[in-house]
Formats: C-alpha cells, sequence, structure tokens
C-alpha cells in the first residue's frame, strides 16, 4: 500500500508531464502556422525537365525565319504581352510557349510567304506573373525570379542573397495557390541557411511567394 509521500510524488510528476504536453501545446500554436511541406528531394537526372517555358511580359525572343533572313530579328515582349516584327504588328506572346508561337509566327507569315518555317528561342527570361516565384520582406536582395525547373528554396534564397541579419528565417512563410484557393505553410530558412538542415530545403512551384518577417528583437 502507497503511502501519502508517494502518492504525493505520484500526483507531482503526473502534473508535470501534463504541464510538458501543455507547454508544447502551446508553442505549436506560438508558430502562427503549423502546416509544412515535404522535404525536396535530389532530382534524378532521368526524371527529365519540367513543364514547357511559357512565355512573359519582357522576355526577350529570337525569332528565325528559315530562307528568310530579312524576317529574322530579335525582339523583347512589350509590357502588354504583345510584339511586333516586319510584316507582323501586335502579335500576343504571353502564355504561349516558344512552339505554340513559332506555329503563330508561321500562319500570319503564310499570308506573305509560301510555307513558312519559323524557330522561337528565348533569350532573356522573365516568365508570366503566375510562373515567377516572389520573395518578400526580409531578403538581402527582394524580387521576382523566373521559375526554373526542379526549383527548391536553398535555390531561391542563392539568387536573393540569403537573408538580412534581422530576418526570422524560422518563421517564414510560402503562399500557394492550389486548386484556386490559396494556402500558407511554414518555412524553417535559419535551419537551412544557417544550420545546413537539408531536411528544410523545399520543392518550390511556379507563382509561389516567400514572405520573410523581420525578428521582434
Amino acid at each position: 500500500m502507497k503511502t501519502l509521500t508517494e502518492k504525493t510524488k505520484g500526483g507531482i510528476l503526473n502534473l508535470a508531464k501534463l504541464a510538458g504536453v501543455l507547454m508544447l501545446t502551446v508553442l505549436a500554436g506560438c508558430t502562427g502556422n503549423d502546416n509544412s511541406l515535404p522535404s525536396a528531394q535530389f532530382v534524378p537526372i532521368e526524371e527529365g525537365p519540367g513543364p514547357n517555358y511559357v512565355i512573359g511580359p519582357l522576355d526577350n525572343i529570337q525569332i528565325f525565319v528559315w530562307r528568310n533572313p530579312e524576317l529574322s530579328t530579335s525582339v523583347t515582349v512589350r509590357p502588354d504581352g504583345r510584339f511586333s516584327v516586319p510584316l507582323i504588328d501586335d502579335m500576343v506572346a504571353t502564355g504561349r510557349t516558344p512552339t505554340q508561337l513559332a506555329r503563330d509566327i508561321e500562319e500570319k507569315l503564310s499570308q506573305y510567304i509560301q510555307s513558312p518555317i519559323v524557330t522561337v528561342i528565348v533569350a532573356g527570361f522573365q516568365g508570366p506573373y503566375a510562373q515567377q516565384v516572389r520573395v518578400v520582406g526580409s531578403a538581402t536582395r527582394p524580387q521576382a525570379i523566373a521559375y526554373r525547373a526542379n526549383m527548391t528554396l536553398l535555390d531561391v534564397m542563392i539568387a536573393v542573397g540569403g537573408t538580412t541579419e534581422f530576418a526570422a528565417g524560422n518563421r517564414a512563410t510560402l503562399a500557394r495557390v492550389i486548386d484556386g484557393s490559396q494556402k500558407e505553410y511554414g518555412l524553417k530558412i535559419d535551419n537551412l541557411l544557417k544550420d545546413g538542415d537539408v531536411k528544410a530545403n523545399v520543392k518550390i512551384m511556379p507563382g509561389d511567394v516567400i514572405i520573410i518577417p523581420e525578428s521582434f528583437f
């Protein structure tokens, strides 16, 4: 039969365990965002490239018309998403892949030359806003980055020069639109950059927005 002292000790231990559980719950709630993304995996060579590139405003495109060098040219897509070249005025480029745009140009040129063969090459990459990755807040160089196939959080942080000395990297948030609904995920940028924790490296998708707040102190 347990003595009063043993019962008291047992009660204290139970209270301590309960307090520990409550403390963990409170700390979890203080993070503000319990959602997390799976760690990015190394991409095997056989996985191949990502989605086809879509042309956006301010992209520089090179147009080659076979056997018609006078029609071959280089042009920058205007902010309104259109461009003009000899024989073609105000053609829409945004939202088209280079191959799709080449077919569009061939259709227009077929009014003037017989069976044109066109190749479009993107030389300067910006991409449409829906394809860009934007970093705001306490990054060294906040900016919009053209999405690249198999991009990860580490790639993005290298592009923006990391975080400032006042950044709270482990309270960063990633906003992503999925099926028309915006979802937010917590990031552990400090763990990735300062501690080398590869588990904190996550896959980035076109259109992601990364928000890095400042530290409270």
